[in-house]
């Protein structure tokens, strides 16, 4: 492989400038600014590298992008998405998002490593492959969706629509990074996620604070709403939403004790004095891996400006996501949720589900897994560490697990990208480095 890892080095300038142009173009799914244009754009791409490619619409969403190159006996699959989260708040970015600068030895840009990065190194790999060794050892599958950063509401029905697009015998997943101590990652799985929107309407309209004696105020019933759901030590309060928790096996605790100690340089990456409760060793790791989350991730009543307003609010709303493990189910969790507030006396607070999406998991003795092991270990020289689950969230359930694909991860961040905050950024040789080690994992997985 050693003449596909020089050629790489050689066109380094030109693969840089390919995931710059990228980045360039907008494409926020949440503001629907873009969408179109991005996807001609990766179709584009795709074709360069002489693979079949297509724009396959989805109704009342953006559409997939799917591509198809080489040929032999098997068939790896690469998801990601060309959608990115919007930029605000744009006054701390220290330039512009879609610029993609280059300084101080990274790309800066919104989506560089969520997922753009990824994505365009995924076909530089195979450019390169093609033009040293003339073709590829196995056919790769391209899906590229356009709605990840707003929960992939319509992929599923992609999935049923086009079971043979999506069927591979392996599957390398959108993401991947390094940890705080620059060891990379190969995370085996996704947390599922059940994310709502809880609102309030107490009075008519807006009235003067004065009436706080006699009005009831929004604000406070939805805090109090609020305060049913966990408790200060941490423990989610609605009946029955651990009951399809499964308990680590034997196997994962082994994968846990192999998990190098990161908790320091966290905790400075973060800002932060100690973890949730005081927790650390064993105890952090199986609340990380391996227990749900309630998270409050916004709120919204009466005046929030500069200065004082004395206002009794009217109406108020509160954005929640519980992220889900093996074996939970986010529409049982969003009626669990609803018959909890019926019970604890808040009938009134309306409860609207806003994404779902199920949990999945890789077994460690997937052939995919052994080949992006032995990937990281060659490119990258250092031992990767294997996690049993990503800490967030995505459609790995819809685009693999449901259809037996193994998956794993290997991409081009690092702990301090900053993916869906201001100033996101991936290293320039860490993303030529995940260029050649996707080329290092075609050529592995064609001989599994």
């Amino acid at each position: 492989m050693q003449d596909v890892y020089q050629y790489i080095d050689d066109h380094r300038d030109e693969y840089l400038e390919q995931v710059r142009t990228l980045c360039r173009q907008p494409s926020i799914s949440a503001q629907n600014i873009g969408i179109q244009e991005t996807a001609e754009m990766v179709k584009a791409m795709l074709e360069a590298i002489d693979a079949k490619a297509e724009i396959v619409p989805i109704e009342g969403g953006n559409p997939v992008v799917y591509g198809e190159v080489g040929s032999g006996n098997r068939t790896l699959s690469f998801y990601n998405h060309y959608d990115v989260q919007p930029p605000e708040p744009l006054e701390l970015w220290k330039s512009e998002p879609f610029a993609a600068d280059v300084r101080d030895g990274r790309i800066w840009a919104r989506g560089i490593a969520d997922n753009k990065g990824n994505t365009v190194s995924r076909i530089c790999a195979i450019d390169a492959y093609q033009k040293v060794r003339g073709a590829l050892p196995l056919r790769v599958k391209f899906l590229i969706e356009g709605e990840e950063e707003i929960g992939s509401p319509r992929l599923e029905r992609f999935t049923d629509e086009h079971p043979d697009l999506v069927q591979a015998d392996g599957n390398i997943w959108e993401s991947g990074s390094k940890d705080v101590d620059g060891t990379p990652i190969i995370s085996l799985g996704l947390k599922g996620i059940c994310y709502v929107e809880l609102r309030v309407k107490s009075i008519a309209r807006d009235l003067h604070s004065s009436l706080g004696a006699s009005v009831p105020n929004a604000a406070w019933r939805l805090n109090w709403a609020l305060s049913t759901l966990k408790g200060p030590d941490e423990r989610i309060r609605i009946p029955g939403f651990y009951d399809r928790v499964i308990a680590p096996t034997d196997h994962d605790l082994e994968i846990l004790d192999k998990l190098p100690n990161t908790e320091a340089s966290r905790k400075q990456l973060y800002n932060i004095d100690q973890f949730v409760n005081g927790l650390s060793g064993r105890d952090l790791q199986l609340k990380e891996y391996f227990q749900p989350t309630c998270t409050i991730c916004g709120i919204n009543s009466g005046y929030t400006g500069p200065g004082t307003k004395t206002v009794m609010p009217a109406e108020a709303m509160a954005k929640v996501d519980f992220r889900l493990v093996i074996d939970q189910d986010p529409y049982e969790i969003r009626d669990l949720l609803r018959k909890h507030l019926d019970n604890e006396g808040f009938s009134d607070v309306e409860v609207e589900l806003l994404s779902a999406e199920h949990p999945a998991r890789t077994s460690t003795d997937s052939a995919i897994v052994r080949v992006v092991e032995e990937a990281h270990r060659e490119i990258d020289g250092k031992e990767p560490v294997i996690i049993p689950t990503s800490l967030g969230t995505g459609p790995a359930y819809v685009m693999a697990h449901k259809f037996g694909i193994p998956f794993a991860s290997s991409g081009v961040g690092h702990a301090d990208s900053g993916a869906h905050s201001p100033n996101e950024n991936i290293y320039v040789e860490d993303y030529v480095t995940g260029i050649k080690r996707i080329a290092r994992i075609m050529d592995g997985f064609a001989r599994t």
